[in-house]
């Protein structure tokens, strides 16, 4: 993308009512608008983030054998009256009439829903296990929305649910997800912490939180620091294998890691001194069991291998596409603005043309241009004609992980300077040598 061509409205200084890093910076870095209280538009490089995290999410949730679909904003109420969570929930569920005087809600989760359709469509064990999910805007009337994306009114989510014949088979559906979920943190360049967790409106017995430690996070975090250098790596995973999904469970869950609604003392001190911490998490994913809950109250039933009608088992298991976006930044920022991890960086690669209209230095940059394209590297290149100054604080505010810097004075001896912005170190070489190390550097990815 040419940025002459491209819509970034950028803002010099941070926005009287933004408190945090994340709000400042996606504010400042032309990612979203405000059009109401904790309501955002997203703009083009925002929007583009966005849509990177939802095709990652995507991605992992269907390696995991996990079914995509698409459920509406507005449910009926009387779904959730079948439930009982209709009058339950509060006033953060934003409930509507329509023209006919009927019942409506913009939908917290879909859990009604989904077994709705569930009840209506499938009657046999047979057809089990099943796993359906979605990927949906979601409206929660806060209070007070604050901190931008991280707690706003109106919000991107994915939201999965399983169908299980009994409680094993339901738990191996959540140990999966727990599964599922660490890789998607890990291909985002997130260090996600699962901690146990209170299950609140969704109800249940199981749940676990995903919390990335920042300052600036909603929950209070106890955790054995053992936990934290845990990491799937690059192994295999066969999700249908239970032995292993229960096993990478127990490795990442036995170490004490709660929030504060379950911090037990007596337990944490049994931790060795020298590896307990407490902290702030920015909580981007959990998910349940709750057995048959919405079953049992909605009448979801299999018949069994002997014939008898049961109620099936389910879970749900959400993460915050949106609320991820701020998370990340809160995890990779400095004072010149965003840092990316590589695997989401809208631009992978910045190109500064320090001469704009110069014969020489156009001619690289374009060969720069045209050669990051064809390897797949998204690059933006500044040809705007402004001060050098101004491009390197646009780069370094909307965090491209790397800079091509192109000048007359280098390309008097053929070089130009490839910049890492999360390191801040240079290195001259070769465009040719530049493009080959932007393409290693994103093989490894």
């Amino acid at each position: 993308m040419r940025l002459s061509r491209y819509f970034l409205p950028v803002l010099k200084e941070n926005p009287a009512d933004a408190k945090i890093a994340s709000h400042q910076l996606m504010l400042r870095a032309g990612m979203i608008r405000q059009s109401a209280a904790g309501i955002y538009s997203w703009l083009p490089l925002g929007f583009k983030v966005l849509r990177m995290l939802e095709n990652i999410v995507h991605e992992e949730q269907q390696r995991a054998g996990h079914i995509p679909m698409l459920m509406p904003t507005l449910q009926t109420a009387d779904l959730w009256r079948e439930s009982g969570r209709y009058e339950d929930y509060g006033e953060e569920m934003l409930r509507i009439k329509d023209r006919h005087g009927r019942d409506l809600l913009y939908g917290p989760t879909n859990e009604e829903l989904i077994t709705d359709i569930f009840r209506n469509s499938v009657n046999s064990y047979k057809e089990l296990p099943l796993t359906l999910y979605h990927i949906q805007w979601k409206f929660r009337d806060e209070v007070r929305p604050r901190f931008g994306v991280m707690r706003g009114r109106e919000f991107f989510m994915k939201d999965g649910y399983n169908f299980d014949l009994d409680e094993a088979g339901a738990l191996h559906a959540y140990n999966r997800h727990l599964v599922s979920y660490l890789r998607t943190y890990e291909r985002m360049g997130l260090k996600a912490l699962p901690m146990r967790a209170d299950t609140g409106p969704i109800g249940g017995d199981h749940s676990h939180e995903f919390l990335v430690l920042a300052e600036t996070g909603e929950s209070e975090v106890f955790y054995d620091s053992a936990v934290s250098e845990l990491s799937l790596g690059e192994r295999k995973i066969d999700f249908d294998d239970v032995a292993q999904c229960q096993g990478i469970f127990d490795e990442f869950t036995t170490p004490y890691a709660r929030t504060d609604e379950t911090h037990d003392a007596a337990l944490f001190a049994k931790v060795p001194a020298e590896r307990q911490r407490s902290a702030r998490g920015i909580e981007v994913g959990q998910i349940f069991y709750f057995g048959t809950k919405y079953s049992d109250a909605m009448n979801a039933r299999v018949s069994s291998p002997d014939g008898k009608p049961v109620p099936v088992h389910m879970g749900s298991h959400g993460i915050g596409v949106s609320r991820l976006i701020g998370a990340l930044i809160e995890a990779n920022h400095d004072e010149r603005g965003i840092i990316w991890p590589e695997a989401v960086a809208p631009f992978r690669v910045g190109i500064v043309n320090l001469k704009q209209g110069g014969a020489e230095t156009d001619a690289v940059c374009e060969q720069l241009y045209n050669g990051l394209q064809r390897g797949g590297l998204e690059p933006l290149y500044d040809d705007r004609e402004t001060r050098a100054g101004a491009k390197f604080a646009t780069m370094d505010l909307i965090g491209c992980p790397w800079r091509i810097t192109v000048g007359p004075r280098g390309l008097k001896n053929g070089m130009v300077e490839l910049t890492c912005r999360r390191s801040g170190e240079s290195e001259e070489m070769s465009p040719e040598a530049a493009l080959d190390r932007c393409a290693q550097i994103y093989r490894e990815v």
